[in-house]
């Protein structure tokens, strides 16, 4: 069994929070992003890149309306958890009693310049680890997430989300999101279509 929430993030949780995002990256987008590019994103030097940023975005926002949010579980009993490659076998690593991040979410004032910043918020992140989906925790950081941008004054959030990542765009829509008509395209070897989600949560 395993006690399960959602927290704000401490510096202690650096590492899991970037390994969090390269695993939930690798399972998540390599159905639709190309090879090189996805592991120019997760390969070992962008792993220490990551690293940092995640340092400065939990230890020193650049304002208190900057977030990361953490999803937990405190594990209780023994539990076999399924691997994604040998990364999936440090969840057994997870001390009885332990507590492991298993997902993120973050957020900051919207900079798009059709936006604005004052009460537009943007959720720049919302991931959950491969082995722990279908649980809940996207969520738990999702309600959390609207939690604390409601108490921040913001009126609205927008996110970007792959055209194609069908798994994002249907949890978005479920919770009530939906396309802005706003859109990029990314040069990734071959574009790649980016469309922007909203959602009024005055």
């Amino acid at each position: 069994m395993a006690d399960v929430g959602v927290r704000a993030a401490r510096r202690e949780d650096v590492l899991q929070v970037a390994n969090t995002q390269i695993r939930a990256w690798r399972y998540g987008y390599r159905d639709f992003l190309p090879e090189g590019p996805l592991e120019q994103m997760t390969g070992a030097a962008a792993e220490k890149m990551w690293l940092r940023q995640w340092d400065e975005a939990i230890v020193a926002p650049p304002t208190p309306r900057h977030r990361v949010l953490v999803a937990v579980e405190t594990i209780l009993d023994t539990e076999g958890f399924p691997a994604l490659g040998a990364g999936g076998s440090a969840a057994l690593t997870t001390p009885r009693g332990g507590e492991r991040v298993v997902g993120l979410a973050s957020h900051a004032p919207a900079e798009d310049p059709d936006l604005d910043p004052t009460v537009v918020a943007e959720m720049l992140t919302l991931l959950v680890d491969p082995d722990f989906v279908r649980r809940g925790h996207g969520s738990r950081l999702l309600n959390a997430t609207v939690d604390y941008l409601r108490e921040d004054g913001f009126r609205q959030i927008v996110t970007w989300v792959f055209a194609d990542n069908y798994a994002v765009l249907g949890f978005l829509e479920s919770a009530g999101w939906g396309e802005d008509m706003a859109e990029r395209v990314l040069d990734m070897g071959r574009p790649i279509r980016m469309i922007r989600l909203t959602t009024d949560i005055s």
